[in-house]
């Protein structure tokens, strides 16, 4: 297996920065794309992923989400959920380019908010055959999902506007600037408030986000998420991921993504498709003895669809 750094072209001609990580079986191989959750960096806990990956077969491609991490794009912080499903079918139509690679067997791989959005982008680009999502955003618990057919088209229309004017592109709501999580460590007057304010989750990103060299920051701005026409729900998506294999990543005790919308999604959508609920919260699996077990059944749900040795 080796690693190497590799920069690409994301939307909008943004440089986006990341691992590609190539295994020492023959080609073509299969290959896949990572993408970090909300706001964090792919140094935080991807690696140990992509390496149980690599070392079944497949290539992948980690990269950090533009204005955040070491890729390019301002303002430094931006959280644009459409323009980030942009660059992630930038970094699927790099990855089918490299040499070694086979385009026709890629799969998503994508973690808590990046989960939902390739939950979103395996219904609608045929190029993907597989997919995982780690303990997603798959949609709110509420909301109706009956006419899933308008959701999907709405959301599949701003996806492919090439317009230069869509959602991807601008904003069309108010940016909302948000601490990530509660740091007694940096007072401010008037700070903005808290996103995440579970213990869990001050407790993860302190720890990770302060490791020399992740690139993480406590300060995010969130524009064109849940305010805009239409709001980011990949809940109106599953049913349409099928044919793609998928397999979804519960956790029994998350507090920060819904594990009720979550089974409900999982209950509309079509085969293929795999259900695992894993014990503890939103961040239980990324390390330890759980990022081993899950990462174990990642890898074999990758290497059955995707093929891999």
């Amino acid at each position: 297996m080796s690693k190497s750094l590799v920069e690409f072209e994301g939307h909008g001609g943004v440089t986006l920065r990341g691992d590609f990580y190539q295994p020492e079986a023959p080609g073509p191989v299969p290959a896949l794309v990572m993408t970090h959750g909300f706001s964090a960096t792919r140094s935080m806990c991807l690696a140990p992923f992509a390496e149980t990956f690599c070392r079944a077969g497949l290539a992948v491609l980690v990269y950090d989400h533009r204005c955040l991490g070491d890729s390019d794009g301002r303002p430094r912080g931006e959280i644009n959920p459409w323009a980030q499903m942009r660059d992630q079918r930038s970094a699927l139509s790099w990855l089918e380019a490299q040499e070694g690679v086979d385009p026709d067997r890629l799969g998503l791989w994508g973690s808590s908010f990046s989960g939902g959005e390739v939950l979103v982008l395996a219904a609608l680009d045929d190029r993907v055959k597989a997919v995982v999502a780690n303990v997603p955003l798959a949609g709110f618990p509420g909301q109706n999902y009956n006419d899933a057919v308008t959701g999907y088209e709405s959301m599949k229309a701003v996806l492919l506007d090439e317009s230069g004017q869509g959602l991807a592109d601008r904003s069309s709501d108010v940016p909302q600037r948000l601490r990530v999580v509660d740091d007694a460590r940096s007072p401010e007057a008037n700070p903005p408030p808290i996103f995440l304010p579970q213990e869990e989750s001050a407790e993860w990103f302190l720890r990770e986000g302060r490791r020399p060299g992740s690139g993480w920051t406590n300060d995010v701005q969130l524009v064109n998420a849940f305010g805009c026409d239409p709001p980011f729900d990949p809940g109106f998506c599953v049913e349409f991921i099928s044919p793609t294999a998928l397999l979804l990543v519960v956790a029994e005790d998350d507090r920060l993504c819904s594990v009720e919308a979550a089974q409900k999604a999982f209950e509309r959508s079509d085969e293929p498709k795999q259900l695992l609920m894993i014990p503890g919260h939103h961040f239980s699996n990324y390390q330890g003895a759980a990022l081993e077990t899950t990462a174990s059944a990642m890898k074999d749900f990758l290497v059955k669809h995707l093929k891999a040795r």
